[in-house]
């Protein structure tokens, strides 16, 4: 899959198409300077543009480029088609006179357009991390990649089977089918044994998934063997990232962030008779971790060390995103992962016990729409 997705993204960016750019170069600067690529091809034409706009109502895969004198100024370079222009005939065109603009400046200040590529340097760092057992490469391009798969698959697992927690005990309510099960176990057990079937489920895919993920990995390295090869480069960066230790501690935060935050979905489902009444309980439970999947993916991996970034790796309700964008860079001190990782703990515990007092009313209420005050009601109600 991974394969057939690269395939078609390199494919995209190209053009289908043969194309024909018919050149109108009023300032004389770009005619005959533009090279061809695949499937597009430059022609300097001395025809008027009232001629040649006659020939593209015939013809779907030309084009016209009207180049003014004054090229610099807005609206002064135009392209004339049967069809709207696609980002890349528009973007290979701009790139290309830049690039005849700025050798031009050049030549016409006298600097040595030849001499100045000559000397035009590629340089790249080679990130190397110091430890206890010597110095191994770092990829930060493989961190940041790992580190935004994992917050991804989190935060799309947890509203995902958290949801499923939810639907079911709204299932069983409307259906009253509930009140033939709570009369042979205690409503906390029922509500314990939905999260824990339905959590099974989520943790059986994600090893069905690292299973599968390291065999595509080991095929890909057999078959990839060239050295220079990108898929080799790829490969010898991910080999660098402890996969056990990033896994070990994906599966302890799922499990955790899922059992914190189903047995709020389970309370909610208990406290409504229909889908559509859940949406006022939802917004307060899955902000947290949408505002910490929002901040994960567009600030926290430039700076996973950041105040910022601990804070929400330590909170129970952001810990499940934010610390696995964090754990990929290796800089979490063993004291903030033991303080999370306890607070997780405790904050399934915390939550449990609250959906629990909620629940074993909740489930036998029909007809009522309930609100934030009577789901407080409902907690301080004696056994």
């Amino acid at each position: 899959m991974g394969a057939v997705i690269t395939l078609i993204a390199k494919s995209s960016g190209e053009l289908s198409e043969q194309k024909v750019i018919e050149v109108l170069d009023e300032s004389g600067t770009f005619a005959g300077k533009f090279h061809n690529i695949k499937n597009l091809k430059f022609e300097t034409t001395h025809q008027s543009l009232s001629e040649v706009k006659k020939a593209l109502i015939k013809d779907d895969n030309m084009s016209a480029l009207q180049i003014s004198i004054d090229y610099g100024k807005k609206d002064s370079v135009r392209i004339y088609s049967k069809k709207k222009p696609g980002f890349t005939l528009t973007g290979e065109i701009e790139k290309q006179m830049n690039e005849i603009a700025i050798n031009d400046g050049m030549l016409k200040n006298h600097i040595d357009t030849a001499l100045l590529h000559s000397i035009k340097s590629d340089i790249s760092l080679n990130s190397i991390e110091v430890t206890d057992a010597g110095d191994k490469k770092a990829n930060a391009g493989a961190d940041i990649g790992i580190g935004i798969a994992c917050a991804v698959f989190i935060y799309i697992s947890l509203l995902v089977y958290g949801s499923q927690v939810m639907r079911g005990v709204i299932e069983e309510k409307t259906n009253r089918i509930i009140e033939v099960i709570i009369s042979s176990v205690k409503p906390f057990q029922l509500m314990l044994g939905k999260i824990i079937g339905v959590g099974l489920v989520g943790l059986t895919q994600f090893l069905a998934w690292i299973i599968l993920s390291i065999i595509a990995t080991k095929i890909a390295g057999a078959a990839f063997s060239a050295p220079q090869g990108t898929m080799m480069g790829i490969l010898s960066a991910l080999k660098n990232i402890p996969f056990g230790y990033i896994m070990g501690m994906f599966i302890f935060y799922f499990v955790s962030g899922y059992l914190l935050y189903s047995a709020l979905f389970a309370a909610v489902g208990s406290a409504v008779d229909s889908e559509t009444e859940t949406q006022q309980f939802m917004f307060p439970i899955t902000l947290p971790l949408l505002f910490t999947y929002i901040l994960s993916v567009s600030v926290l991996f430039y700076t996973p060390d950041s105040p910022l970034a601990v804070w929400l790796s330590i909170i129970p309700f952001t810990a499940p995103v934010a610390m696995m964008i964090r754990l990929p860079f290796g800089g979490v001190q063993p004291w903030q992962l033991a303080l999370s990782m306890s607070l997780m703990v405790l904050g399934f515990l915390f939550t449990t016990y609250i959906a629990a007092r909620i629940y074993r009313v909740g489930i036998l209420m029909y007809g009522k729409k309930a609100s934030y005050k009577e789901l407080v009601k409902w907690f301080f109600y004696k056994e």
